[in-house]
């Protein structure tokens, strides 16, 4: 059976970053993703997903990523239940987190006081932004396979 999920999203808050009894590292956290396309209103919707993380990456995640980081994640849907404290049977549905990737430059705290409302860093010019930019050139005169 095939269940993979691969979503590109911020982080609606940092990383909940917690320790099992046994010292497993677990991570929880929210994405927030926006819809392909437009309501009636021609407003763009946004879901917000529940995932968690576990073990090394969980720890490496909550390390380099605050509220309103883009991210990318690639895991599996779960779904599972218990009893709360009341006696009532919980239902979560949540992303298990295999892989992620960082989808924007860190920023160092001045940077993120200074974004805008949408959450987006306003560089000063495309060359800090551009991950290429002053790197050597690569000779690809040789003979090219195609």
């Amino acid at each position: 059976m095939i269940n993979t999920v691969v979503l590109t999203g911020r982080l609606t808050k940092d990383v909940d970053l917690k320790y099992t009894q046994s010292g497993t590292a677990v991570g929880q956290f929210n994405l927030a993703v926006n819809r392909s396309f437009k309501n009636a209103k021609g407003e763009q919707e946004v879901d917000f997903i529940n995932c968690v993380i576990w073990r090394k990456a969980a720890e490496n995640l909550a390390n380099f990523v605050s509220k309103g980081t883009l991210i990318g994640v690639e895991g599996r849907l779960q779904t599972r239940n218990y009893e709360n404290k009341q006696g009532q049977r919980v239902y979560v549905t949540e992303v298990v987190v295999e892989n992620f990737s960082f989808l924007e430059p860190r920023q160092n705290n001045s940077q993120q006081n200074q974004s805008n409302n949408n959450g987006y860093q306003s560089h000063g010019s495309n060359q800090d932004s551009d991950p290429f930019a002053g790197g050597d050139q690569i000779d690809v005169t040789d003979d090219l396979p195609f």
